[in-house]
């Protein structure tokens, strides 16, 4: 079926449909554009996420588990995703809408052309239509003045009543205008001929040809558009082994999720290596009573804490555990009690040292292990260089033309004195490791006494024998620094408790903070309260201490009091 024989009255028609095929083509090119830039978007917004949920360096240590670990590589697989949606709307860009708007603009130009000669045939054609026209309404005029003329001879050749002058006059007009009609009757056919001729080659060669031509075009429009389709297709398709392999990723991350593993991490990341402690043995009173020695309390271990830090906040909220430095468990965190102002001194005692004695027993030996495992890679790293040197020494030794082997001696020394250091360093934790391997003990909190824990027997003993239970912690009283007295003469000496009811006083110390006894044996205080100290600081940050006003007897840290001691007078 051809536009040139079926449509051949539908010129205006055509060209409108052509016209419209034209914008349906911009339309899809513009939606082909559209795509590109929401594909761009999407791969912006997956990256921006990406990006967003990166691990701080804060957090990096919780990404050792499984399941911290399987969501990086899911982010890293989506990030990879990202970018087959660029490759889509890069392709898409590149291979379909440049292509297509070469296309559009080739068609309109063609159409243009096959409609201006199509638009010129009709103008000849119309043309050649109004010459014949002419022709016949002149030939028609002729005819019927020549049958005028032959009607004024005929009456005037039977009229003999007129001269055969006025007959002559009439038979030569009627030669003239037959003759007219004559001309006029063959410029007519001539037109005719040339008309018929010229419509005949316009709906059959001419205007056909135009015609195909459009309709060869919009058919070119048509494939086109049907290859494009299909060819963003492939486009898309061409990546989807590529999103199928991120997809498989993120598969084959979530199935490296290991629970067991997990929560083994979790153990050697926070066991601090301490036993638990042991029974608290059953406390006779009528014993003490009688004057018999109550047996040793055993100290209750570190880990007794309040039931609120217990909780999953306290615990494992983001990471934000600190690792336990000092003695006691109310020393566990940097972070000091609510109410209470910073303290240097306490911020000392949590500042790491270097052989990480300030870590818990297993803890310690992770990172002592750590330590001398970065040493002997660098041992191992500097032991290659010097290699390198040496043998690029021996070189210029063999050809000085290469070079100057004194040049190297400097880089030699140098590596030799960084290979003793790190030497002298791998043995020193060598070392600290060595003792950390030495079984723990659990470290305790000393026991809380009532006041009468130190009326009776326990009392008579001599004040400096150095393991007695009740000081808690396995010192004495007698390695006391000369200081003022600045109570007065009239204050009682440590030297006049041999017979008492109660351990001498020390000395007096004020409260710089308030206190919260979270552990066994500490007592509360409030800010600017005055205890007496009955017993000094063992080198564990406790210092035991009496109230004035009830008796009551605990230990508070040496960090959150002022001490001031008596003059120290021996009995």
């Amino acid at each position: 079926m051809s536009w040139g024989t079926e449509l051949w009255d539908q010129y205006d028609n055509i060209s409108l449909h052509t016209q419209k095929g034209i914008d349906f083509l911009e339309k899809y090119g513009h939606f082909i554009r559209d795509r590109c830039t929401i594909e761009l978007e999407y791969a912006g917004k997956l990256r921006r996420l990406v990006k967003n949920y990166q691990p701080k360096k804060k957090d990096e240590e919780d990404y050792q588990y499984s399941p911290c670990r399987a969501f990086k590589h899911v982010m890293t697989e989506v990030n990879d995703l990202a970018g087959q949606h660029e490759v889509i709307a890069e392709n898409l860009q590149a291979n379909v809408i440049r292509e297509l708007n070469i296309l559009v603009k080739d068609i309109k130009e063609e159409r243009k052309k096959h409609l201006q000669d199509g638009a010129r045939m009709v103008q000849n054609l119309n043309t050649q239509i109004l010459s014949l026209d002419r022709a016949k309404k002149n030939y028609e005029k002729a005819f019927k003045e020549a049958e005028r003329a032959l009607e004024n001879f005929q009456r005037a050749d039977a009229d003999y009543n007129l001269s055969r002058a006025e007959v002559e006059k009439q038979r030569m007009n009627m030669a003239i205008k037959s003759q007219q009609c004559e001309e006029t009757k063959n410029e007519y056919a001539n037109q005719l001929q040339k008309t018929n001729e010229l419509q005949n080659q316009h709906y059959h060669i001419l205007m056909p040809d135009v015609f195909r031509q459009l309709q060869e075009l919009d058919e070119k429009r048509i494939k086109n558009i049907k290859s494009f389709m299909i060819q963003s297709v492939d486009i898309e398709k061409n990546v989807f082994p590529i999103i199928i392999k991120c997809l498989d990723g993120i598969v084959n991350a979530a199935e490296q999720i290991n629970e067991k593993e997990d929560t083994q991490l979790v153990i050697e990341r926070y066991k601090s290596g301490f036993q638990p402690p042991e029974d608290i043995p059953f406390e006779d009173l009528s014993a003490i009573k009688s004057g018999e020695m109550p047996p040793p309390i055993n100290p209750v271990p570190i880990t007794t804490l309040r039931p609120e830090a217990m909780t999953v906040k306290g615990t494992m909220s983001s990471g934000k555990l600190k690792k336990r430095v000092g003695l006691f468990g109310i020393f566990s965190s940097t972070k000091i009690s609510r109410g209470t102002s910073f303290n240097p001194v306490c911020f000392k005692l949590c500042m790491k040292t270097e052989d990480y004695s300030d870590l818990p027993p297993n803890q310690r030996k992770k990172k002592l292990q750590q330590r001398v495992e970065e040493i002997t890679a660098k041992i191992q790293q500097e032991t290659a260089a010097r290699d390198g040197l040496m043998k690029m020494k021996g070189v210029y030794e063999q050809n000085p033309a290469l070079g100057d082997p004194m040049s190297i001696e400097g880089q030699l020394n140098e590596s030799g004195h960084k290979l003793d250091k790190l030497r002298q360093e791998l043995q020193k934790y060598q070392m600290y490791l060595e003792e950390a391997n030495k079984p723990a003990v659990s470290p305790s909190a000393p026991s809380r006494r009532s006041k009468s824990h130190y009326n009776g027997a326990h009392l008579q003993q001599n004040h400096s024998s150095s393991n007695s239970p009740e000081s808690g912690l396995g010192t004495s009283h007698t390695s006391l620094p000369d200081s003022d007295n600045e109570h007065g003469d009239n204050d009682p000496a440590p030297g006049d408790y041999c017979d008492g009811d109660l351990l001498p006083a020390l000395g007096v110390c004020r409260a710089l903070y308030p206190f919260e006894a979270t552990s066994e044996g500490s007592i509360p205080m409030h800010d600017g309260e005055e205890l007496f100290i009955i017993e000094l600081d063992q080198g564990d940050g406790w210092t035991r201490v009496r109230r004035q006003k009830d008796g009551e007897e605990g230990f508070v840290p040496t960090s959150y009091i002022e001490c001031n001691l008596y003059k120290y007078n021996s009995c």
